[in-house]
Parts: C-alpha cells; structure tokens; sequence
C-alpha cells in the first residue's frame, strides 16, 4: 500500500511568528542605529558646542542612559521571548500564538504611553519601568 504523505514543513503556517521574529530584529536595529548612535552623536555635539568633554560610558546624561537601556533591555529579553514563541509554536500551536499575537498587538495600540519631553523616546518608553 502505498501512503501520500504532505509535505512535513509548510511555512505558511509559521507566518505570524516569522513577522514576530523579524518585527523584533528590526525593533532592535533601528534602537541599536538609530536612537543609541543617534543620541550618542547628538550629546557630542551638545557637550563640544559647551566646550565639556562627552564621556560616552561613565557620564551620567540621562538621555544617553535611557538610550543604552532601551537597546539593553530589548537584547537581554529577545532569547527568551523568541525562544518561548518558536518552541510553543513548533510544539504547541501555532494557532494559539497566532492569537496571542494579536492580542499583545490591540493592547499594545490601546496602552496609554508616557510622556518624555524628547519625542524619540516616547516610542520606546513601554521598555522602561513606570514610576508609581
């Protein structure tokens, strides 16, 4: 008797966490260039135009730490995160990923974000503790 058998491996399936996956890297590459080398390059400037020496690791400029933090933070939880969403997709469901996606997406655009005085950091102020 000979069986048909479907292919083991469709990737349609793993759609949502693919995006997922490359919605995180691309997060973490734009905080990486853009907001940490951005803000690096902006207080250089700042400190120059002052004539005081910019001391990228052992100053204490609360914007050039809120910078490290967010790129730190989101480096430090992208393996468990993306480690726990592929493991349960692979070997649980991926249908109920898929709803958790879209779950953590409508209350991600329904939460109220703080307000920073600098606009840039108003984006990615979900990544720092809130302040009772």
């Amino acid at each position: 008797m000979r069986v048909l058998m479907s292919s083991p491996f469709d990737a349609a399936v793993f759609r949502g966490p693919v995006v997922v996956t490359a919605l995180y890297f691309g997060l973490w590459y734009y905080l990486l260039l853009s907001l940490q080398r951005g803000t690096k390059y902006a207080l250089q400037a700042e400190y120059a135009a002052r004539g005081e020496v910019f001391d990228r690791y052992f100053g204490q400029d609360g914007r050039m730490l809120a910078a490290d933090r967010a790129v730190a933070n989101t480096h430090e939880q992208m393996v468990p995160f993306l480690l726990s969403m592929w493991l349960h997709a692979v070997f649980v469901s991926v249908s109920c990923v898929r709803r958790l996606i879209a779950i953590t997406q409508t209350a991600a655009s329904r939460s109220p974000v703080p307000r920073h005085p600098d606009r840039r950091f108003r984006r990615i102020a979900i990544t720092f503790p809130q302040a009772e």
